[in-house]
């Protein structure tokens, strides 16, 4: 009855890359690599998961993943050992640490310079003075017997 309510689950989702070989005989290990898989970037696909890549990467990712929680690991662990191999970029969401915190930080830390530039460029115009006359008394009488002409 649980292989048939998951075969169902599984045949309503919208289409993912999981092939039926992957899919664990555990219910809850297989909602668990899902779930997980869902915030695991593959290396080959631009910001798609491996639950919905068909790159081959993809599927050993997977299946890697669903080796680690049969063994017993934790969520964290899993993952961890996923980042491990593959390095950070395996992970959808970065944590904001370490060397990702500048990357988090320095597009605001960006947008408050800016505008903070324009702002006091916005002001120093404000409180300029106007320019005085460039044009003498008789520049300005010359300039008017020419505009008559």
């Amino acid at each position: 009855m649980r292989r048939l309510l998951l075969a169902l689950a599984l045949a309503a989702a919208p289409a993912f890359a999981v092939q039926p070989d992957e899919v664990l005989d555990d219910p809850a290990l297989e909602a668990r690599a899902r779930e997980l898989s869902q915030n695991l970037r593959c290396p080959v696909c631009r910001n798609e998961s491996i639950d919905e890549s068909h790159a081959e990467i993809a599927r050993d990712i997977r299946l890697l993943l669903r080796e680690r929680l049969v063994a017993g690991d934790s969520d964290a662990e899993a993952v961890q050992y996923l980042v491990d191999r593959y390095g950070e970029y395996v992970l959808l969401k970065p944590n904001a640490e370490g060397a990702n915190l500048i990357l988090w930080l320095a597009a605001p830390a960006l947008l408050l310079a800016g505008g903070g530039m324009a702002a006091l460029y916005l002001m120093r115009r404000r409180a300029r003075p106007e320019a005085p006359d460039a044009l003498s008394d008789d520049e300005k009488a010359r300039l008017a017997d020419l505009m008559r002409e």
